[in-house]
């Protein structure tokens, strides 16, 4: 049961439901210094339907749900690489251009005072621009040949297999360090007392995109890997 209402305020929600924050912008409803206000107030100064409002709000948070309490290793192997696919890749792909307008605000407004913050825009940058090329490389490329080896694995398959494996692996560790670059940098995600909404909605979500990440390349590493490396 949803605990989310329309006498919530704006700011709990996304405070709850991180992704929230895309919508509200969408519909230029403020969630940070004006978000100490009920959803259905929100609504009707931006002459919104607030019931439609909160509707979509739900639909973000039953989403949510849907993804989770699934056990993916039990997948055959099409089937978890269609998983990988349609959470992580996906997911990366409609998360980080929209995360993206957030970290460089923080980085203008706050950077002065908080210089680790301009670090932390460099750095996801980076790992923006690595896991886009990463995963479309796997998808269009990887993921296809690992299969057709899984299905039938020939010596030549496997001559060509072998090598993505540990480049992608590799490519993994690097990511991970880049976002135990961004924790350090943090000090776990840690908020100053002053913390404005948006500062806030930041770090929730780079909390959230490490936690993605490192269950994404557990499962990459850990299972579909190591089912390439039986058939070896």
């Amino acid at each position: 049961m949803s605990r989310l209402t329309l006498d919530t305020q704006v700011c709990d929600i996304v405070t709850e439901l991180p992704q929230s924050a895309d919508l509200f912008r969408s519909l230029r409803i403020d969630f940070c210094c004006g978000g100490k206000i009920a959803l259905k107030d929100a609504a009707k100064e931006r002459k919104l339907n607030p019931e439609e409002v909160l509707n979509s709000v739900k639909k973000i948070e039953e989403k949510r749900e849907q993804q989770s309490g699934i056990d993916p290793t039990s997948f055959g192997s099409k089937t978890l690489v269609s998983y990988i696919q349609e959470k992580y890749h996906t997911g990366l792909r409609e998360e980080l251009p929209l995360l993206a307008p957030y970290i460089t605000k923080v980085a203008r407004v706050h950077g002065e005072n908080h210089p680790h913050l301009l670090r932390v825009q460099e750095i996801f940058k980076e790992l923006r621009s690595e896991l886009l090329d990463h995963t479309a490389d796997e998808d269009a490329n990887v993921f296809p040949l690992i299969l057709e080896f899984l299905e039938n694995p020939t010596p030549e398959l496997k001559e060509k297999v072998k090598p993505l494996v540990t480049e992608l692996e590799q490519e993994h560790e690097h990511a991970g360090k880049l976002l135990f670059e961004i924790r350090d940098l943090t000090n776990n995600f840690t908020l100053p007392d002053e913390a404005c909404g948006t500062y806030r909605l930041v770090y929730a979500r780079l909390a959230q995109l490490e936690k993605d990440t490192f269950e994404h390349v557990h499962l990459e590493n850990n299972n579909l890997f190591d089912r390439v490396r039986v058939a070896l």
